[in-house]
């Protein structure tokens, strides 16, 4: 049910104000984050907009909700067994040639954030790069804004790799065995296009603080084999599943279910990994913009971008709209928008939306969490990666895996 006539503008203004506020981070005067205004939103949403809570829960796709928790569990538990930081120490170990180590670093950050959480590979590997860096008295950072790249690049392999993605491929009935096939080529091109434009930027300078001979903080989490194979094995058989037609966020969930079950570790180890205030982003703008697509405006927006002739039909046009709308507003809340907008009637719409949503994240420094988590991990460090420094390399890098996404989606046609 749409919202009554007289509620559409409350709505509208509501929609527009979250939105902006998401995107600006704060609100001046308050100690709220973007979290905290999408939170803002729904209340307000549900206060004003005349919808029942019915209606309001109604907006809530429930199985991006469960795919979510249910992977972030999976993630909880590969961390605890200590997987990333293995995989973190077997990255630094080679580290004795410079041009391996780049191409093994981003290799090693995209095929993880293509299953697993990736703003989680960012935290658990920005540190270990940094140090490392440090000690040898060489510019990290053109490494480190690679790290972000390239999480952002490989979360687009899956429909499993990023929360939007998920959504994506949820809202569209995206097969997992498609995508994947679909999605090869421009994640391989955009990974390329990372590792070349990082290589080329090594030489940007020096450090930006006086380094000392650091070594790597010891593993958060000792690597533990018959957990990490339990976990390995479990998401294998996640993914496999994902090819039968059971429900994706049943499966998922059970797999969470098995984890939880642990004789290893607890249950509040493992929910305090999860990533609470993405699934109570997610929900709430789920509230916001599902009522703002009841009052039709989304629609009316669609005519009028089509009446001026820019047809996001087209995989150009798309990907740049999804790609502006993501630097813009971030990666998760642009598409949020763009579901409600965007028709996905085919699946290559599906597909450039997703990948042009991760690719984009690229664009600047606000626009993705995993480029924040990194530059935050840094910081901690005393490595500085300012907005021009992330720009220099995000941009380029950004700019030429959207132009082989759409000259890929062109090619191979809807």
């Amino acid at each position: 049910m749409s919202p009554p006539i007289e509620h559409g503008p409350a709505v509208l203004a509501i929609f527009a104000l979250t939105y902006a506020g998401v995107a600006i981070g704060r609100i001046p005067g308050l100690k709220l984050n973007r979290v905290g205004i999408a939170l803002l939103g729904a209340i307000a949403v549900m206060i004003f907009s005349g919808r029942s809570a019915a209606e309001i829960a109604s907006s809530v796709n429930w199985p991006t909700i469960f795919m979510l928790f249910g992977f972030f569990v999976i993630s909880a538990q590969l961390r605890l067994s200590g997987l990333y930081d293995w995989i973190a120490g077997r990255v630094l170990a080679s580290m004795v040639n410079p041009e391996r180590f780049l191409l093994v670093l981003v290799g090693a950050t995209a095929g993880l954030s293509a299953v697993l959480n990736h703003d989680i590979v960012c935290y658990v590997l920005t540190p270990v790069v940094a140090t490392a860096f440090l000690s040898k008295k060489v510019n990290p950072v053109p490494y480190l804004v690679a790290v972000a790249a390239a999480s952002n690049i490989g979360a687009a392999a899956t429909p499993i790799g990023n929360a939007q993605d998920m959504m994506i491929a949820v809202v569209a009935g995206l097969s997992f065995r498609s995508y994947m096939l679909w999605s090869f080529v421009p994640v391989l091109f955009g990974l390329l296009a990372t590792y070349a434009f990082a290589r080329a930027g090594r030489g940007s300078g020096p450090p930006k603080i006086d380094a000392a001979e650091l070594q790597p903080d010891p593993p958060a989490h000792p690597f533990n084999l018959a957990h990490t194979v339990k976990g390995l094995v479990i998401l294998a058989a996640v993914i496999a599943l994902f090819f039968s037609p059971l429900p994706k966020e049943i499966i998922v969930l059970v797999a969470a279910g098995i984890h939880l079950a642990s004789p290893k570790f607890r249950t509040d180890e493992m929910l305090a990994l999860v990533d609470w205030p993405i699934l109570v982003m997610f929900l709430c703008l789920f509230v916001v913009s599902g009522a703002f697509e009841a009052t039709g405006y989304g629609e009316h927006m669609l005519r009028w971008l089509v009446g001026v002739g820019f047809s996001p039909a087209r995989p150009g046009n798309e990907a740049a709209l999804t790609a502006g709308l993501s630097a813009l507003i971030g990666n998760a809340p642009a598409v949020m928008v763009l579901v409600k907008i965007v028709p996905l009637t085919h699946a290559s719409a599906a597909y450039v939306m997703a990948l042009a949503n991760s690719f984009g994240g690229n664009l600047i420094l606000t626009a993705s969490v995993s480029n924040l988590v990194v530059v935050e991990q840094a910081k901690r460090q005393g490595i500085d990666i300012s907005f021009r420094d992330f720009f220099k390399l995000g941009l380029p890098i950004a700019l030429v895996s959207l132009l082989g996404l759409v000259g890929w989606a062109t090619l191979v046609g809807p």
